[in-house]
């Protein structure tokens, strides 16, 4: 998640919470990150496919987030398509696998096409027509999508596992880069996309996650160690990439986080930046790697 702050804050803010090196207010922040945590064990306690629930509402909210901020900046995108779509995606995941997920997603995007055409009525011109279909495409490639195969990790014998190791992957991955940035931080990563990220903390993401991915295949699916640090090297990349992907898209917005859901963290999509990418190389290293 990109925490760089927009501006120097006033004297009467920085006085009331100064801010931590990382940018973000701790006191908030962990509380509701462990809040999350005991929602993804609670969702795959009794039976893992639950966990198609919280994808669902992810996917959901994430979108509405990313409408509502497109919305502040003159898009006109299809609402109604893309939230439906979203949810048409992950349910079609869980009755048919992925085959039916982008079946869905090809039909959602005919939708998009032809709703945003209509949108003005028959008498009027669309304007910013390709913009806005783009855009809206964008948002179900960039959320609806690796949602689902994210949903899809709960199938079969090992999915409550599959859950846990992709949850674990991005916390090692999220921690290494926060404890390591905040210690050794001095070289940006990507300076004019966001600030805060550092090489030192990339390297700090790679130690954590290789050694979590290590332990997680080796220990939940009784695999070779070495498929669990590609799947730990994978998951840097994507959760780093990620984080990037959406500080560009709210740069180019004008804006520093993507809602206020989440205190000490920003919007919801704030927290699922890095998870959905992740999610897709999970659910390929699972499905073509490490078969369970």
């Amino acid at each position: 998640m990109d925490t760089a702050p927009q501006g120097p804050p006033g004297p009467t803010a920085a006085a009331a919470a100064p801010p931590s090196r990382a940018g973000r207010d701790l006191t908030r922040a962990i509380p509701v990150g462990v809040g999350l945590g005991a929602l993804v064990i609670a969702s795959i306690a009794f039976t893992p496919r639950a966990w198609y629930l919280v994808a669902a509402a992810a996917v959901a909210i994430g979108t509405w987030e990313v409408y509502k901020r497109l919305r502040q900046a003159r898009f006109k995108l299809p609402l109604f398509p893309i939230l439906v779509g979203g949810q048409a995606m992950v349910w079609a995941g869980f009755l048919t696998g992925a085959e039916g997920a982008f079946a869905a997603f090809a039909v959602t995007t005919v939708v998009v096409l032809v709703w945003r055409l209509l949108m003005a009525g028959l008498t009027t011109a669309p304007k910013n027509y390709m913009r806005d279909v783009s855009v809206a495409v964008f948002v179900l490639v960039w959320i609806a999508v690796p949602g689902s195969l994210g949903a899809m990790l709960s199938d079969g014998e090992y999915g409550a596992q599959r859950v846990v190791a992709l949850i674990l992957l991005v916390v090692c991955s999220d921690v290494g880069g926060y404890v390591a940035g905040v210690m050794f931080g001095k070289h940006p990563m990507a300076p004019a996309i966001s600030p805060k990220k550092s090489w030192e903390g990339f390297g700090g993401s790679i130690l954590f996650a290789t050694i979590g991915g290590a332990l997680v295949v080796a220990l939940l699916f009784g695999d070779s160690v070495w498929k669990g640090v590609l799947l730990g090297v994978l998951t840097v990349f994507t959760a780093t990439l990620g984080d990037l992907v959406e500080s560009q898209v709210k740069r180019d917005l004008g804006i520093k986080d993507m809602g206020t859901l989440l205190p000490g963290h920003g919007g919801f999509m704030d927290r699922l930046d890095s998870v959905l990418p992740t999610a897709v190389v999970a659910w390929a290293i699972f499905t073509y790697v490490v078969p369970t």
